[in-house]
């Protein structure tokens, strides 16, 4: 039976599970949630995520939210029969951990607000806020500096293997690249953006982006 994951293709937390989801190969099946028209905030979805926020995913009778910890169960739950994405020692795995909440907290949120500044609020009709679009790229910036030191020493965030701590990237700094007109942050950085090459490069990401287009 194929895994349901709710959310549109063209979000970025529903872009953190479909890569995990292609990388262990597990079979799914995307139904559209339109953000757009605010959907995910009737009462018939709350049903499925109480706090109104994609993506959600039914497996047979489970169901999960949050992206991250989507992305952790599938690559425990088909680990013996997919790649290792999780690390293999203790020290390896709390790594990935450790790079996992950097993410989330460091990077993430400046790119959340950013999505929202530079994107979402003129599609409303609203004003874009320049002066917070100036402090999360400056914020950005120092969090990258820490990115290039590590990345100096290994060639992936948690160790020299690509993990979960790096797909979680992926959508966020797609944006960056793209839509959010910031790609010389990743370009001017070495380290960085051979790492974002290499990860961005891979045949399950470049089959998300063929959902998305």
């Amino acid at each position: 039976m194929a895994v349901k994951v709710y959310g549109p293709v063209t979000a970025g937390c529903p872009q953190r599970v479909l890569v995990c989801l292609i990388e262990m190969g597990v079979e799914f099946e995307v139904v559209h949630v339109d953000l757009e028209t605010g959907e995910h905030k009737n009462s018939e979805f709350l049903l499925l995520q109480p706090f109104g926020q994609v993506p959600v995913i039914e497996d047979g009778d489970f169901r999960l939210f949050e992206s991250r910890a989507i992305v952790r169960y599938y690559a425990t739950k088909h680990a013996n029969h997919g790649p290792n994405l999780l690390g293999s020692t203790l020290e390896e795995k709390a790594l990935v951990d450790q790079w996992l909440e950097v993410e989330s907290h460091n990077f993430n949120d400046m790119v959340y607000a950013l999505v929202l500044q530079i994107e979402v609020l003129p599609r409303m009709g609203e004003r874009t806020d320049l002066k917070l679009v100036q402090n999360c790229v400056e914020k950005l910036d120092k969090v990258l500096d820490v990115y290039e030191e590590r990345l100096s020493k290994t060639k992936y965030l948690a160790g020299n293997e690509y993990t979960i701590a790096d797909m979680c990237h992926l959508p966020g700094i797609r944006f960056l690249m793209t839509d959010g007109g910031l790609g010389h942050l990743i370009r001017e950085r070495k380290n960085v953006n051979s790492w974002w090459n290499d990860i961005s490069n891979r045949p399950a990401w470049k089959k998300v982006l063929d959902l998305i287009n």
